[in-house]
């Protein structure tokens, strides 16, 4: 009897440590998984909050603008953050990818338009103090939008609605930095939040 006994408890004691050693291996495989899965870049694609320095080239090779030495930009991929080509060519790249891409004026700033230079009335300006060659943000029906002064007259004012780009083929050389996936609220807002990117 006390020998029967002593086998069941054995045979529960190997059971148990059977289970135990199953649990165990199953937690260590899904550990595993994780820090392979943490291991493998996150490539941009659409609801991807991508972080990346950048410097803009006109065609001559002088240099427009740049985010060195500053805190680089925050964009929701697929939202319509930056120029189209650029964004086409962030696509499927992950973080530490450089990026350097000549974009023509379609998919730029779009091709000058004769139809953006305007006359307007100088009262619209109000008592702001205007010379040629002057940039101001206006508001327009399609968000905002600069406006360069053409001339000014003693009671109109001659501006260019083209984009200060427009009609440029540029060249980007982009420093991917991070990739992430996009919260709730920022699709819905339809840009990132946070540093470099949209405070509400």
């Amino acid at each position: 009897m006390g020998e029967r006994c002593a086998k069941r408890r054995g045979l529960s004691i190997a059971i148990g440590t059977e289970r135990a050693l199953r649990r165990a291996n199953r937690y260590a495989a899904r550990l595993l998984l994780s820090a392979l899965l943490s291991a493998i870049p996150m490539n941009i694609e659409k609801n991807k909050v991508v972080t990346f320095h950048y410097t803009v080239f006109e065609a001559d090779g002088s240099q427009v603008e740049t985010s060195q030495g500053r805190d680089p930009l925050h964009i929701l991929q697929g939202a319509g953050n930056i120029i189209p080509g650029l964004e086409k060519a962030l696509e499927g790249k992950a973080a530490g990818d450089r990026v350097d891409v000549t974009v023509e004026p379609a998919e730029a700033y779009g091709e000058r338009s004769d139809a953006l230079l305007q006359r307007v009335p100088k009262k619209r300006f109000g008592d702001a103090r205007l010379s040629p060659g002057q940039t101001l943000m206006v508001q327009t029906q399609q968000g905002p939008r600069p406006l360069t002064v053409v001339k000014v007259g003693m009671s109109v004012v001659d501006v260019d609605l083209n984009h200060p780009m427009a009609g440029k083929t540029l060249r980007f050389e982009v420093d991917i930095q991070d990739v992430r996936d996009a919260s709730e609220e920022e699709i819905a807002h339809g840009h990132a939040h946070g540093p470099g990117g949209h405070d509400h």
